[in-house]
């Protein structure tokens, strides 16, 4: 038996039952993702273009809150990556800079209309 690709086809079942993931594609300009993981809390701005204002966890540590980065997208804990989420719990995120968070507690969205007036 090929384990390489039984866990791969793991994964693609897995990647299909993503019920509280964020995918890029549903966020708009002005939305926000709060992302809490094992170890910290991430504060993500959509901008549009594939592009975040992130603020919090390792970003802060390091001083250089908020910056302006992509997201790659998150992965399982190995190599393989699902490129079209922001982010979804039990899952590890990993942003343009390549860092990667603790595995992923819960994930919120708030959307930028929901601030706008009337």
């Amino acid at each position: 038996m090929n384990t390489g690709i039984h866990t791969l086809q793991a994964r693609v079942a897995d990647a299909r039952d993503l019920p509280d993931s964020v995918r890029k594609q549903d966020l708009e300009q002005g939305d926000w993702v709060l992302v809490t993981t094992k170890n910290s809390i991430y504060a993500i701005c959509a901008l549009g273009d594939d592009r975040y204002s992130v603020s919090g966890g390792w970003f802060d540590r390091k001083g250089v809150s908020p910056t302006t980065t992509g997201i790659n997208g998150c992965t399982w804990g190995g190599s393989a990556i699902k490129h079209d989420i922001v982010a979804a719990p039990g899952l590890f995120l990993e942003f343009g800079n390549k860092v990667l968070t603790t595995r992923i507690r819960d994930v919120r969205v708030v959307r930028a209309s929901s601030h706008r007036p009337s």
